[in-house]
């Protein structure tokens, strides 16, 4: 059965990412949740131990406060109240911590540390997963048993003033509420007194139970400027003001006899030391926990102990319980001792007795050997002997002895609990195994068939086919035996499984319509490998796209791009390189281009060294006409290509020191904090203007001349716009202080980009359509890359415009004197720009952790939150160095006059290869280290990346060679 070259990669394709989200449905693990689908109520609470039919079998404690106000004050991490400069930052609230009624603790938030997964942690006790960063762009409402949902059902009365987020999860909870949006990061002053403008007329009243309040401004501040910057300390002190504000409140309306309040201070999450957050690094997921109320002792003298550390699910029992509710049901957090302090010891057991029942309940229902936990029976013991103790306190035994036992009991409960909410959180959620492994064997086999069609360079040349053994596959007998074993297997898998799994879900026939392709791609991958395993003899300096037919041959620089490709991606099966990624591609690139020195010293001086007339060069030539050049331009162009590879390296080394990415070094400084500095932004503004000049000079030079004045505005708009938000300076300019946010500059900017945009592409629509002109399409193709330079300087912060200078002209003397004068193919070139577009995607400051992503750049330009085009240009800022060496690929195959038509359908289609490898090998790896927390939360957001990044690639090739391939047909 004949297909269509690009019909069959097509399909490779997009199977490729069927199978991929296919292991993601199966790898993101569903949260913990009860097997009731009802929520906790109070008349299911469990009577007091073996207290028989006594009246006060189901005794409740009364609640411990009246009224409790939580300020939530977004990435506010430990150090800025515990810390060296906490005395500076919060003095009234670090004064409170050291001598107030008042009990305080360092509550480890666990990744991924977005806004909306701790709310959800602080509000339900669980641990959501990294799935619900996906779902932090648009929040629905919570259904699961949460603190919120008890306490409208109690009758509580709450106020919420902030973050939107929470109005969108608790829909119809508040009596009253006023939400901001919490994504547009430009604003840190009107999106906190937005909240702060309620609290004089909500304090004097009487008519609530709770309140909470949601500050974002220092996490915009964050955003925008990092942990260390100047804004830090006035909205800290801020923040300081408002408790005071509401403490004093409080105490004011405390009434003598009635119950007392609690104040909460906490943060959801800290922030790195570039000011993003979203990972797992110390400050990211350390946040201070202040619990201020009159029912604590207050301390007498100047407290220095370090506060206790606890989880931040914590605190969801600890004010469930506080204010007389239930536990959610899902809660894995335990109750915070110190709270229970100033109670008797019956209501202590009895709060702690409550916490463990809803633990053992969980337990239950999550681990079938839930029994062989030490927690679960440690809890037993100690719930017999509380009804022991009960037993002999209801006698009125007043002994020594009683009280002994009721401090055992206490300990015994608080270690059963431990261990019962450790074991529950080391269980992050079920795994879907069956999906995980069908998905694993469902990309291994589209991979190796894009691999073999990789190998076959003559197959993707204008309307040629792929010649597929259908017909034998089907009638084979190792096809029914595939598809009898598989069969059987998912029969086997169903009807022993002790968890649900989606496949087990679906239809029989749908299921066994996907075990017989399963089957066939399988047996006509065997028959198409055994077509390509008689290997011809090697041809030295050819590559394997050089040579004809089945033949096969590897050169110097083949065996490294291949080698190093391969070799990074087994890399991956560690996380400390997982999370050091970078240190890899920049060795390969360095090794690259020393390779490519030596290919270079060969072609040249071997050429020189030839006979007269008739030398005959390493690497093939061009054409074997005479060079029309003069000597003197050779001469030229020989050196300028011999400079080219060290230059490459020293700009590769400077980049490196530009910006600290990792997890090991991140922390130290980097030349990018340096210049960000106030002390250096004129060396700032100086470095910008220059990088914005040379960036003009290597870009115009292709373009039309509108495209030309465009860009030349465009740059000017661009560093108009960095001087409004303060980052450099005019020459005139003598204040650091903002005129304005630079929304209308940032728009003056986008209208000349959409220009040129436009310009490119009705070029490239008029040599695909009207006039089939190759020069005209490559001036298109060179325009709307053009476009998304000016897009990427645009969104680049001012520090890092020298990362896209040199990605600019490492591209243009690459192209001129090495891939162009040494004549590589399309495969080794293809393979270099993605060794390239790697190395600059971490020399912007990126990494595998999400804290990495810089969401500031998705508000350029604009005055509100609009989902779509903040996503948008968050990604491509984030994904710009790969993006824009993928279009210069596109670019450079497209210039190509000589090339035959094959070259950029071959290049796109190995560029997906690329992209495919990575995805392909981390849905191996992550299967055998699924139970591990740590490599957990470091391989899901690199697993994100990739998955995305392949989609990304797949259809930008796909579009590429689509449009190849209609041109071809149209000229023929």
């Amino acid at each position: 059965m004949k297909v269509r070259a690009s019909v069959f990669a097509s399909f490779i394709l997009i199977f490729e990412g069927i199978g991929i989200a296919l292991f993601l449905r199966g790898f993101f693990p569903v949260p913990l949740k009860s097997s009731f689908s009802s929520k906790n109520k109070l008349s299911d609470l469990p009577a007091e131990p073996l207290t028989g039919s006594s009246p006060n079998s189901s005794r409740l404690p009364q609640p411990l406060f009246k009224r409790v106000v939580i300020m939530l004050v977004d990435a506010l991490r430990e150090d800025f109240v515990f810390g060296a400069n906490g005395r500076m930052y919060m003095p009234y609230t670090r004064h409170q911590v050291e001598r107030g009624s008042s009990h305080s603790f360092v509550a480890k938030a666990r990744p991924p540390t977005v806004t909306m997964p701790r709310i959800k942690a602080l509000t339900t006790g669980s641990i959501p997963g990294f799935i619900d960063v996906v779902m932090n762009l648009n929040s629905p409402a919570l259904l699961e048993d949460n603190l919120v949902w008890q306490a409208k059902t109690a009758g509580k009365r709450m106020i919420f003033y902030g973050d939107d987020t929470w109005v969108r999860l608790f829909p119809k909870h508040f009596m009253e509420y006023d939400g901001t949006t919490s994504f547009f990061v430009s604003d840190y002053t009107e999106v906190d007194n937005n909240v702060t403008r309620h609290l004089d007329s909500t304090l004097k009243r009487d008519d609530w139970d709770i309140l909470i309040l949601h500050y974002l401004g220092l996490d915009h501040i964050g955003h925008i400027s990092g942990p260390h910057s100047s804004l830090i300390q006035p909205k800290l002190l801020e923040m300081d003001d408002i408790l005071k504000k509401i403490h004093s409140a409080l105490i004011s309306k405390e009434a003598e006899g009635s119950l007392p309040y609690l104040l909460v201070l906490c943060g959801d999450h800290g922030m790195s030391e570039t000011g993003s957050h979203g990972g797992s690094s110390e400050p990211e997921v350390n946040t201070p926990l202040v619990l201020i109320s009159p029912a604590f002792k207050r301390k007498g003298k100047l407290s220095d102990v370090k506060p206790a550390v606890v989880e931040q699910v914590d605190l969801t029992p600890t004010l469930a319980l506080g204010l007389g509710l239930p536990i959610s049901q899902n809660s894995v957090g335990r109750l915070i001792p110190g709270v229970l302090e100033e109670t008797s010891l019956r209501d202590q057991l009895r709060f702690l007795h409550l916490n463990g029942h809803q633990l053992s309940c969980l337990l239950k229902d999550s681990m079938p050997d839930y029994e062989k936990e030490a927690g679960f029976e440690q809890f037993r013991v100690a719930e017999k002997a509380h009804g022991s103790w009960m037993k002999l306190f209801l006698e009125g035994n007043t002994s020594e002895v009683l009280n002994n036992m009721g401090k055992k009991v206490l300990k015994q409960y608080l270690e059963a609990l431990a261990a019962m909410s450790s074991a529950l959180s080391k269980q992050l959620g079920k795994y879907d195994m069956y999906s995980m492994i069908a998905g694993m064997v469902f990309v291994f086999q589209v991979s190796l068939l894009l691999v073999l069609l990789l190998a076959m360079p003559e197959a993707l040349s204008g309307a040629a086919a792929v010649d597929l053994p259908v017909l034998p596959a089907l009638l084979s007998l190792p096809f029914y035996l595939l598809c009898l074993l598989l069969a059987s297997v998912h029969v086997l898998v169903c009807t022993s499984t002790e968890s649900s799994c989606y496949f087990c879900s679906l239809s029989w026939g749908l299921v066994f319509a996907a075990v017989a392709f399963s089957s066939a791609m399988f047996c006509i991958l065997v028959s198409m490998a055994t077509r390509r395993l008689p290997l011809g003899p090697k041809i030295h300096g050819k590559s394997p796209l050089g040579s004809s037919g089945s033949e096969w041959s590897l050169s110097e620089l083949d065996v490294l791009l291949l080698a190093g490709t391969v070799g990074q991606t087994l890399s991956l099966a560690a996380s400390s390189f997982v999370e050091e990624e970078h240190q890899i591609w920049y060795f390969l690139l360095n090794t690259l281009c020393l390779a490519v020195f030596q290919d270079v010293c060969r072609k040249y001086f071997r050429e020189q060294s030839g006979s007269g007339d008739e030398e005959e060069p390493i690497l093939p030539s061009k054409d074997c006409h005479p060079p029309a050049h003069p000597k003197a331009e050779i001469c030229s162009e020989k050196w300028l290509a011999l400079a080219t590879p060290p230059f490459t390296l020293v700009c590769c080394r400077l980049l490196r020191s530009l910006n600290q990415t990792g997890v090991q070094w991140a922390h130290l400084p980097d030349v990018g904090h340096w210049l960000n500095s106030s002390e250096h932004r004129t060396v700032l503004s100086l470095l910008a203007a220059f990088c914005l000049v040379l960036i003009y000079l290597l870009v115009q030079r292709r373009c039309s001349w509108v495209s030309k004045v465009a860009l030349a505005l465009g740059l000017l708009g661009v560093y108009s716009y960095r001087a409004a938000v303060g980052n450099v300076l005019f020459p005139w300019q003598h204040s650091g202080r903002t005129t304005s946010k630079g929304t209308v500059e940032a728009r003056f900017v986008y209208v000349f980009i959409l220009g040129i945009l436009f310009t490119g592409t009705k070029d490239l629509l008029r040599s695909q359509i009207i006039t089939a002109d190759a020069k005209l399409k490559s001036r298109g193709l060179w325009e709307i890359y053009s476009g998304l330079v000016l897009l990427v300087s645009l969104l680049f912060r001012a520090h890092n415009l020298p990362v896209l200078c040199c990605c600019l002209l490492v591209q243009t003397l690459m192209a001129q004197f090495i891939w162009k004068k040494l004549h590589y193919d399309a495969a080794q070139t293809t393979i270099m720009h993605y060794w390239f577009g790697q190395a600059f995607f971490y020399f912007q400051g990126n990494s595998n952790n999400i804290a990495t992503v810089d969401i500031s750049v998705g508000f350029v330009g604009l005055e509100s939150y609009v989902e779509a085009p903040a996503i948008f240009l968050t990604a491509l800022s984030t994904y710009a160095g790969p993006l824009l060496w993928a279009c210069h690929l596109v670019c450079f195959l497209s210039s190509q006059r000589d090339r035959s038509p094959v070259a950029l359908g071959h290049g796109c289609y190995c560029l997906a290869l690329l992209r495919s490898v990575p995805a392909a090998a981390y849905i191996v790896l992550v299967t055998a280290l699924r139970y591990h927390l740590f490599i957990w939360s470091v391989f899901s957001p690199k697993l994100l990346y990739e998955s995305m990044h392949l989609l990304l690639t797949a259809g930008v090739c796909l579009f590429f060679n689509t449009m190849e391939q209609s041109h071809s047909s149209s000229k023929s």
